[in-house]
């Protein structure tokens, strides 16, 4: 995710979260389809439907999305709160060096704990 980020800088980068349960096992890129990238994003839908149809055919689930804030700031935006649903999903956000991880639900986000485990 560091790495996309710093790809696509200035412009916002945007990726799918694959896993199971609570455990992320793969940050997958995605193409930023938004219109303006330098301070939104949309993941190409192509990718969503390519991890959902991965997920029913056995593969990692969908747990959730990252992007970054090329402003630096490692927490959901307004425009973040707006596009939510209450899903539950995981948003993970790369922002000035660092990814922060929150999850979605009643129009709002909750911070999450995490670890990070080698493989």
């Amino acid at each position: 995710m560091l790495a996309h980020a710093g790809r696509a800088h200035p412009r916002e980068c945007c990726g799918l979260l694959l896993g199971a349960s609570d455990e992320i096992t793969a940050a997958i890129p995605a193409r930023n389809v938004h219109p303006e990238p330098a301070t939104h994003f949309e993941i190409d839908p192509q990718a969503l439907i390519d991890a959902h149809r991965g997920a029913r055919a056995g593969g990692a689930q969908v747990l959730g999305y990252y992007h970054s804030h090329p402003n630096g700031l490692a927490r959901p935006s307004a425009t973040d709160a707006r596009m939510a649903a209450d899903d539950g999903a995981v948003w993970g956000i790369v922002a000035a060096g660092r990814v922060s991880f929150w999850r979605a639900g009643a129009g709002a986000f909750t911070a999450l704990p995490y670890e990070v485990t080698p493989r």
